[in-house]
């Protein structure tokens, strides 16, 4: 098995190389747009793999004499978080399988995501909506045809994915990418728990009305300038391991206002984790010993991982980190 260094660094370099394929969509930034995300150096990858502390969410999982790990992530990060901490490090260490969501490294997941996304039709604008879209467009200093592909829903989706970049936080930097990375490093086995099509049609409203209410929402909160915050205060919250606010999400996050939101909620996070909880269950059953990583929300609620896998029989213990 090759070095922690070793580990870390391909698999920061992994994300990070991926992420600057994906910024050739961006365009040419003046000094007003923010940052695109690069590769790191030789000498930030040593500062930060010799100062990395553990982040996040972490829970023991043991059934038949075997341990696995359920583990929160974020999906935008900053470069430093991307460095696994000690005990995130034995976790990854003592596991022979990494389970995510989805392994973005994967180029059959990536296929299968980019014909996804160019193949939903998307539900026309009215057009004085369409104009605020590509106004957010702009701001964000993406080319005017950027997002003319996608649907309404994932168009709104990029835009919140990436308003974070003024401080720091790039999705090409996103945990679940650095895992994959890792994984693949460690020549572990490295599982999809869903698939492209299924977390695409998560994003699709079920109604041209309700695809309207969630652009707006979503608009109302980007040009308010309350995107931004809440999604620094989220990063921050997985940054701390601060669990009782990220059990509180709901009530600071200003993100359920609507029906359509709190729709898109239920189908992002309660409808998707029974299928993540026979995922990992499924796995562990075949002798593996899994770390599965998935987005933080998922861990939150009697709907939530650690919560679903103790009604399959696991003992559950929360591994807490030091600050």
């Amino acid at each position: 098995m090759k070095t922690a260094a070793a580990q870390i660094r391909r698999a920061v370099l992994g994300g990070a190389l991926s992420a600057l394929a994906c910024s050739g969509a961006l365009a040419q930034s003046p000094a007003s747009c923010p940052p695109q995300a690069q590769q790191p150096t030789a000498e930030q990858i040593q500062t930060n793999t010799r100062n990395a502390r553990d982040h996040g969410f972490l829970w023991r999982i043991s059934k038949g004499g075997r341990d696995s790990y359920l583990y929160g992530t974020v999906h935008v990060a900053k470069l430093e978080w991307a460095f696994p901490g000690p005990l995130t490090q034995k976790a990854l260490h003592d596991s022979d399988a990494v389970a995510l969501e989805i392994d973005m490294l994967d180029p059959d997941m990536q296929r299968r995501l980019v014909e996804g996304l160019h193949a939903q039709a998307g539900t026309p604008l009215p057009e004085a909506v369409r104009q605020r879209l590509n106004r957010r467009v702009q701001a964000e200093c993406l080319p005017d045809q950027a997002l003319a592909g996608l649907s309404p829903e994932l168009q709104v989706a990029t835009l919140m994915s990436i308003i974070g970049r003024r401080d720091g936080l790039d999705p090409s930097y996103g945990i679940d990418v650095v895992l994959a990375g890792w994984g693949h490093a460690s020549k572990m086995s490295v599982v999809s728990l869903e698939s492209p099509e299924l977390q695409l049609k998560t994003l699709q409203m079920p109604s041209a009305a309700e695809t309207l209410e969630f652009v707006e929402s979503a608009l109302d909160e980007l040009e308010s300038g309350r995107a931004a915050p809440t999604l620094v205060r989220v990063a921050q919250v997985w940054a701390d391991s601060d669990l009782a606010a990220l059990l509180s999400y709901e009530s600071w996050c200003e993100c359920v206002k609507t029906n359509a939101d709190r729709a898109a909620m239920a189908r992002m996070l309660d409808e998707r984790n029974p299928g993540l909880a026979d995922g990992i269950a499924t796995l562990h059953a075949q002798g593996k010993k899994v770390f599965a990583a998935v987005g933080s929300l998922h861990m939150v609620g009697p709907q939530g991982l650690p919560a679903l896998m103790a009604q399959r029989g696991f003992k559950v213990e929360r591994v807490v980190f030091q600050p």
